[in-house]
């Protein structure tokens, strides 16, 4: 595609030119969604959005090595993070209009030739939103939708609490950029309270409304005290590799029909590169 990109395939840095070819393959649209959000004394507000931007072009580069017509777009930073209202640093957008946004841009995708989309979601507030719109998404403009929401992996020390600023995300930052850690800030916002209820819990049968301020006065709910860097590379190769089979898969995907077996050996090749 002469002057295209190679392994990085971003869409937004295509010319005109170059974008029109695009479309021929029935190609993968990958949108990373994020946050701008307080994460605590140690890390920065736009943690959220820099993972999953780093997960998602990390993916799309080994699957286009493995010939998967996948694209990386411009990521969703201002989403639906008002629950951290209350907290110092928070820039969000409200649930209707984050919704009114990813619908529409249905139409865009399909006009430019896009028949899949795969959203890389690393901000947890966005999830139920984003389940929601896949289906309007596929009802509206006949894309084929699919959502990765990353999940934090709870520490050794956060009683399976540990869903934001805490060991997994201070991890995967001091892995991706130790620059923006401060280390010497870390303070761990478990909310044991919670952890004793049987029902009731962030993935327990009951689920509750809450807002960050009633769990940590920070923004961290976790304890990343014990994070380091090695884990993260752990971590993130652990995202990338899910979202790397994924594409393989979604790039036959039919319900009707099941996979082909050519997408999954796609996939499986896929895991086997780049992925580090």
């Amino acid at each position: 595609m002469g002057r295209v990109i190679g392994r990085q395939r971003r869409y937004a840095d295509l010319t005109t030119v170059e974008a029109a070819r695009v479309g021929i393959e029935d190609p993968i649209a990958v949108i990373p969604a994020g946050a701008i959000e307080p994460h605590g004394p140690h890390l920065p507000l736009a943690t959220d959005l820099l993972v999953a931007e780093h997960v998602a072009a990390r993916a799309v580069a080994a699957a286009g090595e493995a010939g998967v017509d996948a694209w990386l777009m411009p990521a969703f930073g201002y989403t639906k993070s008002d629950e951290h209202a209350n907290l110092t640093g928070a820039l969000w957008i409200s649930g209707e209009t984050l919704f009114r946004q990813v619908v529409e841009l249905g139409s865009a995708l399909r006009a430019s030739g896009f028949g899949r989309v795969l959203f890389v979601n690393c901000h947890g507030g966005n999830s139920a939103l984003l389940e929601v719109a896949l289906r309007e998404l596929r009802r509206r403009s006949g894309l084929r939708t699919f959502l990765y929401a990353g999940r934090a992996e709870p520490g050794p020390t956060e009683l399976g609490m540990g869903i934001h600023a805490g060991w997994a995300e201070t991890s995967m930052m001091l892995h991706l950029h130790p620059e923006l850690v401060d280390m010497s800030a870390a303070e761990a916002r478990v909310p044991d309270g919670i952890a004793g209820c049987e029902h009731i819990g962030f993935t327990g049968p009951v689920k509750f409304g809450w807002l960050a301020d009633d769990l940590s006065d920070t923004g961290v709910i976790g304890d990343p005290t014990g994070a380091d860097a090695d884990t993260g590379v752990r971590l993130v190769a652990r995202h990338v590799e899910t979202v790397v089979g994924a594409l393989g898969e979604i790039a036959a995907f039919d319900p009707a029909r099941g996979v082909t077996a050519v997408a999954t050996a796609a996939a499986a090749h896929s895991v086997g590169r780049g992925t580090r």
